[in-house]
C-alpha cells in the first residue's frame, strides 16, 4: 500500500481557498446528503454540526433540501470560512447557517449537543485524527446521527493516477494537484476501522461508499 505523504492541515491562502470553492463538488456533495438523509431517517430538524465545512458548499445543500434544521459549520481555515459565508449570504441562507473558527480537535461546544455530527473530507488533512474523530462522538446528541465520509488511501501509484484521472482529469492542473495530494494523505479503510474501535464503536460502522470513499456512521443510544 502507498505510504500515507501529510498535506497541510489548514488550507489558508485565498488562492487555495478559491481554487476549492472553484472545482465542482456538486456531484459528490449531492450524494453525501443524500446518503446522510437517508442514514439520519427522519426529518431534519435541530441544530447541526458541520466539521471541517471549507466554503459551506455542504450546509447550504442540505438547508436548500431541508427546512428545519440549523447547521453550524466549524473549519480553522480563515479565508475558507470568509468565502463560505459569502456563499451563506448568496444563498439566502444567513439564517439557518452559522460559521464558526473552531479547531476541530478542541471544539468549545457542549457534550451531546447536536442532533447530527458530520463531516465531509477534513480527516485526512489530520496528522493524527483521533482527537477530532472523539470531539464529534462527544457532541452526538442521544439518538443523534454521526455521519463522517472521506477519501480512502489507493493500494499503489497506478490505482491514484486511475482516480486522479476519471475524477478530476477535466479540471485544472492546480485542482488535480490538490486531489493527488489529498488521496495520498488520505487513511486507509482498515486504518480508519482501527481508530473506530479504539473509542470503543464497533468496526464495522466504517464502510467504503465508493471507489474512493469510506462512510463511518453511528447513532448514540438513547438512554
Amino acid at each position: 500500500m502507498l505510504p500515507r505523504v501529510l498535506e497541510p492541515e489548514v488550507m489558508d491562502t485565498p488562492e487555495e481557498a478559491h481554487d476549492y470553492n472553484a472545482m465542482n463538488h456538486a456531484e459528490v456533495n449531492a450524494r453525501f446528503v443524500a446518503d446522510l438523509l437517508t442514514v439520519h431517517g427522519r426529518p431534519a430538524s435541530g441544530d447541526w454540526l458541520d466539521v471541517g465545512t471549507g466554503t459551506a458548499l455542504i450546509p447550504i445543500t442540505l438547508c436548500q433540501q431541508t427546512s428545519d434544521c440549523r447547521i453550524l459549520g466549524t473549519d480553522l481555515a480563515e479565508q475558507m470560512l470568509l468565502l463560505g459565508q459569502q456563499n451563506v449570504n448568496d444563498a439566502g441562507l444567513g439564517q439557518r447557517i452559522r460559521l464558526d473558527r473552531v479547531d476541530a480537535k478542541a471544539m468549545p461546544y457542549p457534550d451531546q449537543s447536536f442532533e447530527v455530527v458530520l463531516s465531509n473530507s477534513i480527516i485526512h488533512h489530520i496528522p493524527n485524527p483521533l482527537a477530532v474523530m472523539s470531539e464529534m462522538v462527544r457532541l452526538v446528541a442521544p439518538g443523534g446521527t454521526l455521519f463522517v465520509r472521506d477519501l480512502a488511501r489507493p493500494n499503489s501509484r497506478d490505482e491514484l493516477d486511475h482516480l486522479v484521472q476519471v475524477y478530476a482529469g477535466q479540471e485544472p492542473e492546480r485542482a488535480r494537484a490538490m486531489f493527488r495530494d489529498s488521496l495520498h494523505a488520505s487513511l486507509a479503510l482498515d486504518e480508519v476501522r482501527e481508530m473506530v474501535a479504539s473509542l470503543g464503536l464497533p468496526r464495522d460502522g466504517v464502510q467504503m461508499s465508493s471507489d474512493r470513499h469510506w462512510t463511518w456512521t453511528w447513532r448514540r443510544p438513547i438512554r
